[in-house]
């Protein structure tokens, strides 16, 4: 293990935020693909799968418990294992009778397991880089976590869509595909054990004591609901996504629906590269110019400008749905379109959870702040597939740009200094 104590952070900031990435997109956003191809219904398939992104909502709430017990490195490994064995089970489950509730139950186990990998990543990283390395290294972490959606919402996809053809058969596709992504996972915890850093610094028990702990996080807890103006930033962290949160499921939902149910009947294939390819693709162009725009000018000439973005090009869904165009050119333009605005306005958002986690609990209260982010993100998942069941594809999308509006309102009275976000202003580093 001496070889792995020198190993360059090329050889395993990739690799690991690959790993982090990849299980999100398998549970949040491949399942839906997968339910879909196997005939659930749309309410059934975002009230489930909404529920399964609780887990990042509770998150905060055990993240030290991966400081009291054993290291974040075991963590890592130990759970990428768990992660990969639980995938292989979902894709043993698909040809049984029961296979929803099963695969469900596994996918449950991928969330949890997949939340508490975050933890265990995010400390790691702090704790095996230098402040100089981590600042480097920042843009290829979130490179390769982007990287990890495009395999999943894409390559993944898009391979699932080749099985069928070849099979005539979704529940096998979808058994093959699944069994190709649990070896990749199971593949990289066998190679962090091996090659991950053991930084001095991460020990087991960090923490100090139970008691310790307890007393700190009530502290911790107090102090993030007493911050000058709560109401108004919990507002905000709910309210900023309400109307992209109930677009985001049912938007996939509709382009790989039937025509005579409302959707675009997109293939698998044409699925995977438009939306997990070109898609991916323009959300992460649209968050790298997001990061460069604020750098310039601050968050608070760019907060509007990025509210617009981020929900405005909703509106390319109407369209699609009146007009179901079977070009697949103009559905990628449209669905470029939309996700690049939502790259480019979800940094505005971003950056004000580091402007609220300001101070003395700044991590813990980051941790809090991507709570309530995933909250506000998962309860409006419940309802959008029973809603569009109710509505029509047409009527919801409309009903998604009306639903823009709470955000804008909250928007008008949250606070922020003008100087926020500049580079001659960095805000204080948040650490995990």
């Amino acid at each position: 293990m001496a070889a792995a104590k020198k190993s360059s952070p090329w050889a395993w900031v990739p690799t690991l935020y690959l790993a982090e990435g990849l299980p999100y997109a398998l549970a949040m956003s491949v399942s839906v693909v997968l339910y879909k191809n196997l005939g659930l219904a749309n309410d059934l398939i975002t009230f489930w799968v909404g529920l399964l992104g609780l887990s990042w909502v509770a998150k905060p709430l055990w993240s030290p418990v991966v400081d009291l017990l054993k290291t974040r490195r075991l963590w890592i490994w130990a759970l990428q294992l768990f992660i990969g064995a639980a995938l292989a089970g979902v894709a043993l489950s698909l040809p049984l009778p029961h296979f929803f509730q099963i695969s469900l139950a596994l996918f449950w186990l991928v969330a949890f397991a997949s939340a508490t990998h975050d933890i265990a990543a995010d400390g790691f990283y702090l704790l095996a880089l230098d402040e100089g390395d981590q600042a480097l290294f920042s843009g290829v972490r979130n490179t390769f976590y982007r990287v990890a959606n495009i395999a999943a919402q894409g390559g993944l996809v898009v391979f699932a869509g080749k099985m069928y053809a070849r099979t005539g058969s979704y529940t096998t596709a979808w058994a093959l595909a699944l069994a190709l992504a649990a070896d990749v996972v199971l593949a990289l915890g066998i190679f962090h054990r091996l090659i991950l850093p053991q930084p001095a610094g991460d020990r087991a028990g960090r923490a100090v004591s139970t008691e310790i702990f307890s007393a700190n996080f009530a502290e911790t807890f107090i102090a993030f609901f007493r911050k000058p103006q709560i109401i108004t930033l919990l507002a905000f962290l709910l309210l900023y996504r309400f109307g992209e949160a109930q677009l985001l499921t049912v938007a996939k939902l509709f382009l790989l629906d039937s025509r005579p149910q409302g959707g675009l009947a997109l293939t698998n294939d044409q699925f995977g590269k438009i939306y997990g390819i070109l898609g991916v693709g323009a959300l992460l162009l649209g968050g790298l110019l997001g990061g460069w725009a604020v750098s310039q000018r601050g968050l608070k000439f760019w907060l509007w400008p990025m509210l617009l973005a981020i929900h405005l090009p909703d509106a390319v869904f109407i369209w699609l749905a009146y007009a179901r165009p079977d070009n697949l050119v103009a559905i990628g333009v449209g669905v470029a379109v939309e996700q690049f605005g939502y790259g480019f306005g979800f940094t505005a958002f971003m950056l004000y959870m580091i402007y609220i986690a300001r101070g003395p609990h700044a991590t813990a209260h980051y941790a809090l702040c991507t709570g309530f982010m995933a909250l506000g993100l998962n309860l409006p998942n419940l309802w959008s597939g029973w809603l569009q069941q109710q509505l029509g594809y047409p009527h919801f999308f409309v009903w998604v740009i009306l639903a823009t509006i709470p955000s804008f309102l909250v928007a008008w009275v949250i606070p922020l200094d003008k100087e926020f976000g500049k580079r001659n202003n960095q805000p204080e580093t948040i650490k995990v």
